[in-house]
């Protein structure tokens, strides 16, 4: 049987403007300059500036956007003020005439950039150029090829109609992986070393053998048989260890610069120093112009307020100005909005962490978990988590992403609760002062811990030794 039935239920949407605000609020100040510049040229109504004469500020009324001239008569004069003369917080820290301390960067292009430019050095066609640029399209950002040779033949003909074959752009990226950095392209970390000892001398006894390591006994040398490499290439204790340490001194992620050891520049959302024993904090302005809402485009809308509004070019300009400003207003409320959160937030991070910041000592930092920064700033964990997101503080002991300071807890056998940081931290001293022969396994390592205090089981000593990126005793095994 058929019927028809009626069903309500309620459902929570985010509108326009709180989207634009979770946007801005997760982009780290480095990127904010790049928005808002997007935001100027697509909204004229919008401008870059200080305003002139601040006294003719009004209070703020509300608005709202219309999109049907019949349904509500346009309220020209809540849209012949200004009082969003610049967004600036009173934290924010950029003086225009303050020295800046910081060294000029230099302009380097992005790693798939870089190897585009190469590619026409060393494709014979047009046709090799469209499978190189699909190949340098699928790397991943350690400069690898991990996608398949047959994955690639079927996405240029899906996304392109190329048809071509495995042998062609097997070809193709063999004369990708002659560019630099040395090693990019490779499918694994076998083929990346090989390709970088390639390039090197090679008439030079060490180079050779090196490249016999990794091209013939990758699996033994991978394994530290140091006992058995000797023995298969019956070299001596000596000129083994030349080639292991040539190979330890290759790039095992060239991906990322053209030179392989390229550092992106780090520009801090926030300051935080010491003025004789208490913390300042600002945020970092320098990529963040002031901003307002344009009088011209105000002083236009009333021009038109004054013709005829029955007329339907007089309704769509009216519309459309109305629009612009609506937007403008928008986008500067969600900028404030925006700085207000991340410095509220900045505070109760270094409230919690305030022996760090004032010694910069990693024993001095405290558990803490997002949630506990959420219920001290009254949000939800998620905008934490926005404000954390990619963002970095400046101190006086040097720049530390924010995630740096959220750590789990343990118990000492003392009954304080120590920060997984400080035990990560002793975990590294004993792997550093360990023999170098006979390194300790995790069991052993679990031993030593508790013996300063901390009561760790094995697989969370194998867990954070992995975070660390140390290896398994076997491994760290040397000759």
């Amino acid at each position: 049987m058929q019927g028809l039935s009626l069903k309500i239920s309620q459902q929570q949407r985010l509108s326009p403007q709180q989207i634009q605000f979770v946007k801005l609020l997760q982009i780290p100040t480095a990127e904010l300059a790049a928005r808002i510049e997007e935001e100027l040229e697509e909204n004229p109504a919008l401008e870059e500036g200080l305003e002139i004469n601040d006294s003719d500020e009004l209070d703020e009324q509300e608005r709202e956007t219309v999109d049907d001239w019949e349904r509500e008569e346009l309220e020209v004069g809540d849209y012949l003020q200004d009082d969003y003369a610049g967004y600036k917080m009173a934290g924010d820290s950029y003086d225009p005439n303050e020295e800046s301390p910081e060294r000029p960067m230099a302009t380097v292009s992005s790693a798939e950039e870089y190897l585009l430019m190469q590619i026409g050095f060393v494709v014979k066609d047009e046709r090799e150029e469209l499978i190189a640029q699909q190949l340098i399209g699928s790397l991943e950002e350690d400069g690898y090829l991990r996608r398949n040779i047959e994955s690639i033949v079927n996405d240029l003909a899906f996304t392109q109609g190329f048809i071509t074959d495995a042998q062609e752009v097997e070809v193709v990226l063999k004369k990708i992986q002659t560019l630099d950095p040395a090693g990019i392209g490779a499918r694994d970390l076998q083929e990346c070393l090989s390709i970088q000892l390639h390039r090197r001398e090679s008439d030079n006894p060490t180079c050779l053998l090196a490249i016999r390591l990794i091209d013939e006994f990758f699996e033994e040398f991978s394994k530290m048989h140091f006992a058995q490499l000797q023995q298969k290439l019956g070299v001596d204790e000596a000129d083994l260890k030349k080639a292991v340490q040539l190979i330890k001194r290759l790039n095992p992620k060239p991906g990322g610069s053209e030179g392989g050891n390229w550092v992106p520049y780090l520009q801090p959302d926030f300051v935080v120093t010491n003025q004789s024993g208490k913390l300042d904090i600002k945020l970092n302005g320098k990529n963040a112009p002031e901003l307002r809402v344009s009088k011209s485009f105000q002083e236009m809308l009333q021009t038109y307020n004054q013709g005829n509004k029955q007329q339907k070019e007089v309704k769509e300009a009216v519309t459309f100005i109305k629009h612009k400003l609506d937007a403008a207003s928008w986008f500067i409320q969600a900028i404030q909005q925006r700085q207000g959160t991340l410095l509220k937030t900045m505070q109760s991070i270094v409230s919690q962490q305030y022996d760090f910041f004032l010694t910069g000592d990693d024993a001095s930092l405290k558990p803490m978990k997002m949630k506990d920064v959420a219920a001290l700033i009254d949000m939800d964990v998620s905008t934490v988590s926005r404000v954390v997101s990619a963002k970095s503080v400046q101190t006086d002991f040097g720049i530390y992403p924010l995630k740096y300071f959220f750590s789990e807890g343990i118990s000492h056998e003392s009954g304080e609760d120590v920060s997984t940081r400080e035990v990560k931290n002793i975990l590294r001293e004993i792997i550093e002062q360990e023999p170098s022969q006979e390194p300790y396994p995790d069991e052993i390592l679990e031993n030593l811990l508790a013996e300063r205090g901390f009561v760790v089981k094995r697989r969370t000593v194998a867990k954070y030794r992995e975070q660390l990126g140390i290896p398994v005793a076997r491994l760290r095994r040397k000759l």
